[in-house]
């Protein structure tokens, strides 16, 4: 259910191991979450499930448990899949032959027979589980490792920045911008950076009075400690670094919980900001990574340790998660389209017409990991 196809690797030149075994790390750990959700609904909903597979092609180890069901492991590790008792593919696609001969009993057994409320329930359930595995991961780091935070604080204003123009000067601490709560610098770095050209009302504590200002951000590129460029609204200033502005903080099980919700919500608005700019010429496209660059960038921050290396896989959950969302024919929320229809229809779409939907899906998906995997050669041969 919800294939995850994840391209190809043979790009990624020196330093392979380094980057494929992080890599292959994150993306066994997001695929598994998302295929267990699909997985345990089925199980609750009592539908059959043939096959949980972690990988694709032919099988390297496996074992049946007590209810039949085959867990394998096989050779392509780059997505995986649940079969369920009816689908003639890894893809989910029913087996109409198989469908017109069934028995009453085994219908019951059969994910395409079930009401329609619980074949969403299970088709919603991977992208959930998703979520619910980012949480988790946010939420015990944020208990173990603790969050670091630092006070938004001005310390320097660049000469010729959006700040400058807009009137920050040094030991300024923000307090809202656009009547929302600031509570550290990075809550203020989120904002901005997803803000470029936007006008922003900014309140200030300067010497115990309360300043407001009109800052616009600027684009720019900003290079991270691996090198990779990114494309950010900013405002030219720099954070305070007194030992005051600087706390770690780990926090209790459920406000790291709460914290972790928070956490996720903001990787899926950046997301849908990103995205929504990409349409609106905001946002360059060419920032849209596939594979080779989630590889590279797990090499690369697997070397800074485990913490950065399981956070990354929180990100990458909400993300896979929230692509598989997208009402496209193929993924999850493909399915939840056609269910939508189906309850407003009183009645499934024609097998014509889901096999002509699979196919544009297959052709969109296809067209995204091409231009994706376009963008990461472009990205490794300018870094």
């Amino acid at each position: 259910m919800g294939m995850e196809i994840m391209g190809g690797l043979s790009a990624l030149g020196g330093g392979l191991v380094g980057y494929v075994v992080p890599f292959l790390f994150v993306l066994t750990i997001v695929v598994f979450f998302h295929e267990l959700g699909h997985f345990l609904m089925a199980r609750w909903c009592g539908i059959k499930v043939l096959v949980f597979s972690v990988g694709f092609g032919p099988e390297i180890a496996g074992f049946y448990d007590r209810y039949g069901t085959r867990w394998k492991i096989s050779a392509i590790p780059l997505g995986g899949y649940v079969k369920f008792f009816g689908d003639e593919n890894a893809a989910s696609a029913p087996d109409q032959s198989a469908a017109a001969t069934m028995t009453e009993a085994e219908k019951k057994d059969s994910f395409q027979f079930q009401p329609v409320g619980s074949r969403a329930l299970v088709v919603a359930a991977g992208p959930v589980a998703n979520f619910v595995l980012a949480i988790a991961i946010f939420a015990g780091i944020f208990m173990t490792v603790g969050k670091q935070t630092t006070s938004a604080r001005v310390d320097t204003v660049q000469a010729g920045s959006a700040a400058q123009t807009a009137g920050f000067k040094p030991g300024d601490l923000v307090l809202t911008i656009n009547g929302e709560k600031i509570e550290s610098f990075s809550d203020m770095q989120r904002i901005v950076s997803i803000s470029a050209g936007a006008p922003l009302t900014i309140e200030v504590d300067r010497d115990n009075a309360q300043v407001t200002l009109k800052a616009v951000p600027q684009l720019k590129e900003i290079k991270d400690n691996f090198g990779n460029v990114h494309r950010l609204g900013v405002l030219g200033i720099s954070r305070s670094m007194a030992p005051g502005d600087i706390k770690t903080e780990r926090a209790p099980p459920l406000r790291a919980i709460v914290m972790g919700a928070q956490e996720t919500w903001f990787v899926v608005d950046r997301t849908l900001s990103y995205i929504s700019g990409v349409f609106t010429g905001r946002e360059a496209a060419d920032q849209l990574g596939g594979p080779i660059r989630i590889a590279q960038v797990s090499g690369q921050v697997a070397t800074a340790g485990f913490a950065p290396l399981i956070h990354l896989t929180a990100v990458l959950s909400v993300s896979i998660g929230l692509l598989n969302l997208f009402p496209i024919p193929l993924l999850d929320g493909g399915h939840l389209l056609f269910y939508a229809i189906e309850t407003i229809r009183g009645r499934p779409l024609s097998e014509r017409a889901q096999e002509l939907g699979f196919r544009i899906g297959l052709a969109i998906v296809l067209m995204l990991m091409i231009f994706a995997t376009f963008n990461d050669i472009l990205h490794l041969a300018t870094s």
